[in-house]
């Protein structure tokens, strides 16, 4: 393989460009961000809930009734929604995921040019600056730059590389910048050889999932022996295979919670979709739970609260220097690219008559930089950090502008004050959140007085401030306080797990390397789309638009999704703990299962199927409480406990009074939909015209087809000793569904710890 030596300022030609891609000798992004759409069909198709209903269809298919088969109707369409939700889903995260990716710059026939990170080729000349992630392992040709490698190594330390040495795939830039040569593509870069070992991969925070595959493994651990105790049980009571076997599936159809899982796929793909309207890319799909859970917010001020440009306001000499010629050759030398510099650029007239020597870059742990000129060591940076005397230029403008002090040879000549622009609406991001009882804090390198006076500007009120430079107890400061000056990129991150352990749910905004660590960190991280390289790749969310007044809308839909997954989830699992609880006690009594599967359906179709799907795309701003598992299991366990006292009483006076076994089945199906009745009303409180309709069309369409279509479902009308059984039961089971919902309420308040 031929390797090429281009003249860093020509780079690669065109021609040598083609013969390396007809050579595949080009880059491509080994990480694949979505699933592809085969991978999604063929895990919705084949998935442990399908197998368990195709094997219980066939079971009912080989004993002949065929109308019992209608549960796989609602199987496969909501398989097909589902499936349809992820691939649109998928399609339009993929479109926006081009619309930010990360760009490039490489030197190509003497021009810089942007290209992105699947056309760079072996042994190009890329341009790194401050911010930009090294995409391909590269050898530095000119310049010197200080790296991060946390990413690939965990660690959080900057590293010093110069002209010859290596700069892994994976780190990036934090100061100074470079021209390196391409040396590894694809496979053969760092981050693939290692990514299964040492690359950093955020963990899954969501308690929705953990909470859901638990109940997958319960219900995997137990279906199968609890089946096969419960057929032969019934075979024993029947002595009747196609009775036995109808029986053993419809209590299996119950405890399978597969509706449940392809809701919480479905309901979020629909979540991506609105965010997606609203220009917000959501990168790990179950972020938008964090959201739901969020009740603090820390916000970088640069990018975030002002719109990431500065202006220089005023420039004051302390001493009788060529303040135009010094700064102008300054500015020539460090070429860092960020807000400050782009306004002394634009403020000074860059000059190159000094004799240069050595320059270091801006850093954010020393928050100066350093040009040694023939003529003078001089150091543009924060006062507080270069000279450690008061200077009253300084004092006088700290509490209102950025403040910048250039010392020549260590003594004080130069005082520039820049002002941020505050973006217009941003007061009205901030008073909802506030309204919503979100905790705002505000984190900045600036000098706190700088940022507790733009805090002012944008309406926060309780303003506790302080120098996180000067304290020793960072816990203490960081949970007595809401506005953060002169904060190291690593106390950041120090910030955000110190929120986390004290049970916060914390969001981070940022979109500079400086907030990489703490983004990370954070259960739900928010950026742009013009922040760092290094910002997007660990962001969750990412604004499209830069537009952070979105923020409100973005939380609202994560608290309309869970708050509603959550509610439907009631649903699916009181009946798939009644179906337990029934499937246990019919393994050992001597009676008849009540239900034939086409029952279960006509019941789980209007008090679960219907309502679960149109409650769950309904608007809902409640902020997230509690556990999932426990919210969810103190509304369904009332319902199931009174539908299995209903179906026990039944079954026993029933039998006693030789009902016969349709009317006994009759009378559980309209007690078991009474009961789901019950539990979707408390669910719609308080009630509007929706859920009023929605439940009043569910209940009629419930009587229809009981009435209605009764040889269809197997049932029969009742004779008068079954209705009056019946009234006394509906009566006794809005009893023992209101009590039962008291006495859990009740424990949960008198021992809080233990359902926490």
């Amino acid at each position: 393989m031929e390797r090429y030596n281009p003249n860093i300022e020509i780079g690669l030609t065109t021609k040598q460009v083609n013969k390396r891609v007809l050579d595949k000798l080009v880059n491509y992004d080994t990480a694949i961000p979505t699933k592809t759409i085969p991978k999604i069909i063929f895990g919705n198709l084949f998935n442990l809930f399908n197998f368990l209903n195709l094997g219980l269809a066939l079971a009912v298919f080989l004993v002949g009734s065929y109308k019992n088969l209608f549960f796989m109707g609602i199987v496969i369409c909501n398989t097909i929604i589902s499936t349809f939700q992820a691939i649109r889903s998928k399609l339009i995260v993929d479109k926006l995921s081009i619309i930010s990716s990360t760009k490039t710059k490489v030197i190509r026939n003497s021009q810089a040019v942007f290209i992105d990170i699947n056309e760079i080729v072996l042994d190009d000349i890329m341009l790194l600056k401050i911010g930009n992630q090294v995409v391909c392992d590269a050898i530095i040709m000119e310049g010197e730059v200080f790296v991060n490698e946390s990413f690939i190594t965990g660690e959080a330390d900057v590293i010093n590389y110069k002209k010859g040495a290596l700069l892994k795939s994976g780190s990036f830039i934090t100061s100074g910048s470079c021209k390196a040569k391409v040396e590894h593509i694809g496979i053969e870069n760092y981050t693939h050889i290692i990514s299964k070992d040492a690359k950093y991969i955020k963990k899954m925070n969501s308690i929705l999932m953990v909470s859901l595959n638990k109940i997958i493994k319960i219900v995997s651990i137990i279906i199968v022996p609890l089946s096969i105790f419960l057929f032969t049980n019934q075979m024993h009571i029947a002595n009747n295979m196609t009775q036995a076997v109808l029986n053993t599936v419809a209590a299996l159809i119950g405890m399978i919670p597969e509706g449940l899982v392809l809701l919480t796929s479905t309901v979020l793909a629909v979540s991506v979709i609105r965010l997606a309207k609203l220009k917000v890319l959501v990168q790990e799909l179950y972020c938008i739970e964090m959201l739901a859970r969020v009740d603090t917010i820390c916000l970088d001020k640069t990018g975030t609260i002002t719109n990431g440009q500065m202006e220089v306001v005023d420039v004051i000499p302390l001493k009788k220097n060529n303040v135009e010629e010094i700064m102008g050759n300054f500015i020539n030398k460090i070429d860092n690219d960020n807000t400050t510099m782009e306004a002394l650029n634009k403020y000074f007239k860059k000059q190159d008559n000094f004799t240069f020597i050595k320059k270091i870059p801006f850093s954010s742990l020393n928050k100066c930089s350093t040009v040694i000129f023939k003529e003078g060591t001089f150091t543009l940076g924060a006062p507080e950090f270069i000279y450690d005397k008061p200077l009253k230029e300084v004092n006088d403008n700290i509490d209102k502008y950025r403040v910048l002090l250039l010392c020549k040879d260590n003594c004080p000549i130069l005082v520039i004050t820049l002002k941020d622009t505050i973006r217009a609406s941003f007061s009205k991001t901030l008073a909802y959140f506030k309204k919503q009882d979100v905790n705002i804090k505000i984190i900045s390198g600036d000098n706190v007085n700088t940022v507790m006076n733009i805090a002012k500007e944008v309406g926060m009120d309780d303003i506790r401030g302080i120098d996180v430079s000067k304290i020793e107890d960072l816990e203490t400061a960081v949970l007595n306080n809401n506005i953060f000056g002169r904060v190291s990129p690593i106390q950041k991150k120090e910030m955000v797990k110190i929120l986390q352990n004290n049970k916060h749910f914390v969001a981070m905004t940022g979109d500079g390397v400086n907030d990489v660590l703490a983004l990370k960190q954070a259960d739900c991280s928010i950026t742009v789309s013009e922040a760092s390289d290094a910002a997007l790749n660990v962001s969750q969310l990412v604004l499209l638009d830069s537009n952070f007044d979105v923020l409100p809308s973005v939380v609202k839909e994560g608290r309309r999704t869970i708050n509603n997954i959550e509610r439907s989830a009631t649903l699916f699992l009181a009946k798939t703990t009644y179906a337990f609880l029934l499937g246990i006690l019919f393994a050992f009594l001597s009676f008849n299962y009540p239900f034939e599967p086409i029952q279960l359906t006509l019941t789980n179709f209007f008090t679960i199927g219907i309502p679960s799907f149109i409650l769950a795309l309904e608007p809902n701003n409640e902020r997230i409480k509690g556990n999932f598992l426990i919210n969810v299991f103190s509304k369904a366990l009332p319902t199931a406990l009174t539908i299995v006292a209903n179906i026990v009483i039944i079954t026993v006076v029933g039998n006693f009074f030789q009902l016969g076994n349709v009317q006994i089945s009759t009378l559980c199906v309209i007690l078991t939909g009474f009961t789901g009745f019950l539990l979707l009303f408390k669910l719609c409180m308080p009630l509007n015209k929706l859920r009023l309709g929605l439940i009043s069309i569910l209940i009629i369409s419930f009587i229809i087809s009981v009435v209605g279509l009764r040889d269809f479902f197997s049932l029969t009308l009742l004779v008068p000793k079954t209705l009056v059984l019946m009234i006394g039961l509906v009566f006794l089971s809005t009893i023992i569904f209101n009590l039962m919902h008291i006495l859990i309420d009740k424990i949960i308040t008198k021992y809080p710890k233990v359902f926490s």
